[in-house]
């Protein structure tokens, strides 16, 4: 299928599925709108009527599933690897150890906080594996499902845009035009301290977990509400029955093993071992991540089955019941991704959203001095409205490397980061996204109230970035470090100064029964 031009209708789709996201609070049927209207115009543009309305729907959606297939395996297969995990006890007893360590609320968010930060390999790999080591530990403590995932969402990709190692380096890297100064991975890393949303976002996750009656928003209701409800309730909810033999290493190793097979699949399927002496990091930068998280995930299901068959935690049978169930739990998630690459796709492929974007920009003859603050902002609508981060990347990272060439070649680096730092805002608050949908369902959290909840925090950390590139916008004459510590220092304060306020005044917690910290 060939793309079509039609001008401010492309952005149509994004708009539909979105609004009535937000409306209805149901996300598959405003997705499946999303998708229809896109391609009722995309049927009436290349004059295909009718039937090309619906064999675009199913052509599309039946091309992202092939190319996703590899990610669809590895989140069903993650699934079971939860669900065997669970029901052999295992969630329960890490879940009672951890308690007894972690002393207070406080120490639980911190504990999730640094779990995720600690994997930086891959977002996807990030979103599953936090929720499922730390959803009993934040259960006990009465932290709600809307903060895990939070928590979780605001520790993955924030995380690995600014991780030399990492699928999303490699991304950032292959957009980048060879033919500058600068190689991709040189200008990579000078933009990572210029990255305010994902330094800002990291900065505001910690200052939320160690400070008392810090939530504001939304996601103050969604914490008081944990705290007078019993957790443990919304466990038997979701169906989350655990074993009583299961000791703590039935946790810990089958992740642990997921965590060394997942960087041994990666290296493998990226040609490290394949005698043409490929670095490390070109490993990670070549390597399929569906197809080696996949693979790692079905060894860590082995290593599990080794695990907990031979000493009757689970029955033979029993092990691959539990199988079954963790992957029909994460049917919900597969459908949505399936649906929010369709309109990715329709977007990006049939629509051409992102090129129109970026000509309204390109022609725009915008001031020098505004080039970050503005690329930020259009950054984050187009990855808000596609869901997708890589996808910007690609579109406009080619485009501001030729515009900063031409008219301001002191702004390059900062005009790079504010585009991945716009593009990590939009994704990481898209109800379409991906990794927004993935950081749900490792919480076990409701998709739509994940989206509503962390939309102002993610909103406060894009102001004061939109801010911060004002700010280094109007001191790039002074050189790029001097105008690098300036804007950090700035957003800083402004980051700090808003979140002493914002839960003074718009609700935040009460001093509720068991809220100790």
């Amino acid at each position: 299928m060939e793309s079509v031009s039609v001008g401010l209708w492309s952005i149509v789709p994004p708009l539909v599925a979105i609004v009535l996201a937000l409306i209805t609070k149901e996300v598959i049927f405003s997705l499946i709108c999303g998708i229809l209207s896109g391609t009722v115009i995309y049927a009436v543009a290349a004059n295909l009527g009718v039937p090309g309305v619906f064999t675009s729907v199913s052509g599309l959606m039946t091309e992202k599933m092939g190319e996703n297939a590899s990610l669809l395996l590895f989140v069903v297969l993650l699934g079971a690897l939860v669900s065997v995990i669970t029901k052999a006890g295992g969630s329960a007893a890490y879940g009672s150890w951890a308690a007894g360590k972690l002393r207070s609320r406080t120490g639980a968010q911190l504990a999730t906080g640094l779990l995720g930060c600690l994997i930086f390999i891959d977002d996807y790999f990030n979103c599953f594996t936090v929720g499922t080591v730390m959803r009993p530990v934040t259960d006990k403590f009465r932290i709600s499902r809307e903060k895990l995932a939070y928590l979780i969402d605001t520790t993955a990709a924030p995380i690995c845009i600014i991780a030399p190692i990492s699928s999303w380096a490699a991304s950032v890297i292959s957009y980048y035009p060879t033919d500058g100064n600068l190689s991709g991975m040189q200008a990579f890393l000078q933009a990572i301290p210029m990255n305010l949303y994902a330094i800002l976002s990291i900065v505001m996750v910690f200052w939320l977990c160690v400070k008392k009656s810090s939530d504001y928003g939304p996601m103050a209701a969604a914490q008081e509400r944990a705290l007078r409800a019993d957790q443990a309730q919304s466990q038997e909810q979701s169906g989350e029955q655990s074993g009583g033999k299961g000791k703590v290493r039935d946790l810990v190793l089958p992740i642990a093993a997921l965590v060394v097979f997942s960087i041994l699949s990666m290296l493998y399927y990226g040609g490290y071992w394949s005698g043409e002496g490929l670095s490390l990091f070109e490993a990670f930068g070549n390597t399929d991540a569906g197809t080696a998280l996949a693979t790692a995930s079905l060894l860590s299901l082995i290593v599990a089955f080794l695990l907990f068959v031979p000493r009757r935690l689970l029955g033979f049978q029993e092990f691959f019941q539990s199988v079954i169930s963790g992957i029909q739990n994460m049917t919900p998630a597969c459908v949505i991704l399936a649906l929010a690459w369709t309109i990715s796709g329709v977007c990006r492929e049939l629509l051409s959203t992102g090129d129109y974007v970026a000509g309204v920009v390109s022609q725009s003859n915008m001031p020098v001095m505004l080039i970050p603050a503005i690329m930020f902002v259009v950054s984050a609508l187009l990855s808000f409205a596609t869901g997708t981060s890589w996808g910007t990347f690609g579109i406009l990272i080619p485009i501001i490397v030729s515009i900063c060439g031409a008219a301001a070649p002191q702004l390059t680096i900062t005009a790079l980061s504010a585009i991945l730092a716009g593009s990590v805002f939009g994704d990481h608050c898209s109800p379409i996204s991906d990794t927004t949908i993935m950081s749900s369902t490792g919480a076990g959290c409701v998709h739509i109230d994940h989206v509503s909840t962390q939309l102002p925090y993610a909103m406060t950390v894009a102001a004061v970035c939109t801010v911060g590139y004002l700010v280094a916008g109007a001191t790039a004459g002074l050189g790029f470090g001097v105008s690098l510590l300036i804007t950090d220092a700035a957003s800083l304060v402004l980051l700090i100064a808003a979140l002493l306020v914002l839960p003074r005044v718009w609700g935040g917690q009460r001093n509720l029964p068991g809220a100790a910290r």
